[in-house]
């Protein structure tokens, strides 16, 4: 009984997460290009062939970029409601494309992906929980406030990817413009660090492992500045800041067992890559 997940990109320059069993797994949003997911794949030893779908959570370009060459290359079938895929305009091969509705149960192989929908300013975004024999990992991120399906969510999770996309001070007293930060911290843009501070201490399950802190602004946040805010009151689980230029190990989520994999080859040096937030 156990999932194992890696973030293999996390930032508006690209978003990709990975959650698998032994046998088959899916990868929410893929905001980075075939290539790179695959070389990300192989770094962590991670087979693409086990990789059963694509879960997508809204439309934009930060989260649905790889998805047409991957969806192609590996005949992946697409999970995305009708609304998004009319915005996302990209090109999914028709017999590969799957909708889903608020709050269905979709079985893929042994795994149970929950969709609900999320507060974020897109047409119609969802958030997602994956579930293998009693075990669910939450992907909460691109949201604008906490609701409370995702209070509901989080509280039966054993690992999520939380965002943590800006600091409140650094963002209200930086550079962007006025309707930036309105957009960003305006209840449908993205989650502050206090906001998912807040989530984590109020909803904590007893159970949760790991939590895996994403989508961090470039210009707004700085992953020290995560980690020092949410290793002060980590207790029991292991906090982990996602990386905007490569991925995270991979990590074995159970019951009882909560490991974080060697990583199969050293990173490459990291790549400048520009962002809006």
């Amino acid at each position: 009984m156990s999932l194992f997940i890696t973030s293999l990109n996390s930032g508006s320059n690209g978003n990709c997460y990975y959650v698998g069993n032994s046998h088959e797994a899916v990868l929410v949003d893929a905001g980075i290009s075939c290539r790179e997911t695959e070389k990300r794949m192989a770094r962590l030893g991670l087979d693409m062939g086990k990789v059963k779908a694509i879960l997508v959570s809204h439309e934009h370009g930060d989260h649905i970029t790889g998805i047409p060459a991957l969806s192609k290359k590996h005949q992946l079938p697409v999970y995305i409601t009708s609304s998004t895929l009319q915005h996302a305009k990209i090109p999914i091969e028709e017999h590969l494309v799957r909708s889903f509705q608020s709050n269905e149960t979709i079985k893929i192989g042994e795994l149970q992906v929950t969709a609900f929908t999320k507060k974020h300013d897109a047409i119609d975004p969802y958030s997602f929980v994956i579930a293998h024999q009693e075990i669910h990992v939450g992907v909460f991120t691109d949201i604008g406030a906490v609701c409370s399906e995702v209070q509901f969510h989080f509280k039966k999770c054993h690992a999520a990817f939380l965002e943590a996309n800006y600091d409140t001070d650094m963002l209200m007293n930086g550079n962007y413009p006025y309707h930036l930060k309105k957009r960003i911290a305006d209840g449908f843009g993205h989650l502050s660090n206090a906001q998912a501070l807040e989530l984590y201490l109020k909803h904590k399950p007893q159970h949760l492992s790991h939590l895996i802190l994403s989508h961090l602004s470039k210009n707004n946040n700085s992953p020290e500045l995560v980690q020092a805010l949410f290793d002060k009151h980590a207790g029991t689980t292991k906090m982990v800041v996602a990386s905007r230029y490569e991925e995270t190990p991979v990590y074995h989520i159970g019951h009882k067992i909560s490991i974080q994999l060697p990583l199969k080859k050293k990173h490459r040096k990291h790549q400048l890559q520009l962002s809006m937030f």
